[in-house]
């Protein structure tokens, strides 16, 4: 069995290891991607790409690519019990794209599999083990049928998910909690009146939050607040009819829209936790995305976050590589640290701020949406919920 040599293996090729590889691999560095999967990509799951991943996009050539394919969200609208409480506009959260994107996930990880060079993306490939030494990482991985691989690269990066293996290889605990809050989504053929079919909506009224955004091809993703037995279990990128028909009920008792069970093609449950690695990485093995901190993903700014991870790391291994430093590097920690205590905060908020209330609680918080939307610094909420800080 030979070695292969590369500057960095990315462990994990979903849409962050993807993109970290391409943005590595533009500054002419030698890069693997080790995937476990070894399907192609499938299912709608994330969908919202923020002004600043399309910026970040762009380095690579992909923000042509995605906007192609994309709706473009530029209005947010709140509403409750009936009544529009106001309207988010997003023509000033970004000098660039003054608009949120929204694409299926697996067409945003198929783009990205497109920018990589033949031969980069080993699926079904998994990591074993990591012998870290002075000057590089010596991966061991199991491929396709199980046969023994070695990487030797100068630097890793884990980019594996909440369940990272990288992470429990470096024996990184995390920190966090878990919250009570259960969510199911689904995506249907957009049953909103036309006027309303390229903006994101958002219910708060007192059974609790309901949540939609338009997507290609005439669908619409909607996000409802719901009991725990609504919770489904299972593969989340499969429709189930009787998930399907339960939530049409819950967001045509909440909201008055009533889209059509039978033209579901995606339900999924999630519960909500926040966690954060104690590092973000050790020597010359960094982790980015999940692997590095896991939020709510209402607000949809987790795989975001992890696309900014890379654009702000990528530089820092490019240099290395050239210089031959090692890590770590407490700059990027610090500021990737900051961003996603900052985006797990803000999911706090939104998940507060749609939870079930009385009717005092629902007349309060109608009042506080129609006061924040009508005020000129509603622009400013505009680029908090756009991730113009990230």
């Amino acid at each position: 069995m030979t070695t292969e040599r590369v500057d960095v293996l990315v462990v994990g090729g979903g849409p962050v290891g993807l993109f970290a590889a391409a943005l590595l691999a533009a500054r002419g560095l030698r890069v693997a991607v080790w995937e476990r999967r070894d399907a192609p990509p499938t299912g709608s799951r994330a969908i919202g790409i923020h002004p600043p991943s399309l910026d970040a996009f762009a380095t690579v050539g992909l923000d042509t690519a995605v906007l192609a394919e994309a709706v473009l969200v530029r209005t947010g609208v709140a509403r409750s019990r009936g009544r529009v409480l106001g309207t988010l506009s997003f023509d000033r959260a970004s000098a660039t794209h003054p608009y949120v994107a929204t694409l299926d996930q697996h067409r945003t990880e198929t783009l990205l599999r497109d920018r990589l060079g033949p031969g980069v993306l080993r699926t079904g490939t998994a990591v074993t083990a990591l012998d870290r030494h002075r000057s590089h990482v010596v991966a061991h991985g199991t491929g396709p049928g199980d046969e023994p691989v070695v990487v030797e690269a100068s630097f890793v990066v884990g980019a594996d998910g909440a369940r990272s293996a990288v992470r429990d290889l470096l024996g990184i605990a995390t920190t966090g909690r878990d919250y009570g809050d259960r969510y199911v989504m689904g995506d249907f053929a957009d049953p909103e009146p036309s006027d309303a079919r390229s903006a994101a909506l958002v219910d708060v009224g007192p059974l609790g939050v309901v949540e939609s955004f338009p997507l290609p091809h005439g669908r619409r993703r909607y996000v409802a607040l719901v009991p725990i037995e609504v919770v489904p279990a299972g593969d989340p990128g499969t429709p189930d009819p009787s998930v399907a028909r339960r939530l049409a009920a819950i967001v045509a008792e909440r909201t008055g829209a009533r889209p059509d069970p039978a033209t579901c093609t995606m339900t999924s449950g999630f519960r909500v936790r926040r966690r954060e690695a104690e590092r973000v990485g050790v020597g010359r093995v960094v982790l980015v995305g999940d692997a590095a901190h896991e939020i709510s993903p209402i607000g949809g700014q987790g795989m975001n976050l992890g696309w900014l991870d890379a654009a702000d790391l990528a530089p820092v291994l490019a240099d290395a590589v050239a210089s031959g430093a090692a890590g770590p590097w407490p700059d990027h920690a610090r500021r990737r640290q900051r961003a996603a205590r900052r985006a797990a905060r803000q999911a706090e908020a939104n998940m507060a701020l749609g939870r079930p209330t009385g009717a005092l609680g629902t007349a309060a918080r109608e009042a506080l949406l129609r006061t924040a939307l009508a005020l000129p610094t509603a622009d400013g909420l505009a680029g908090v919920y756009a991730m113009r800080w990230a």
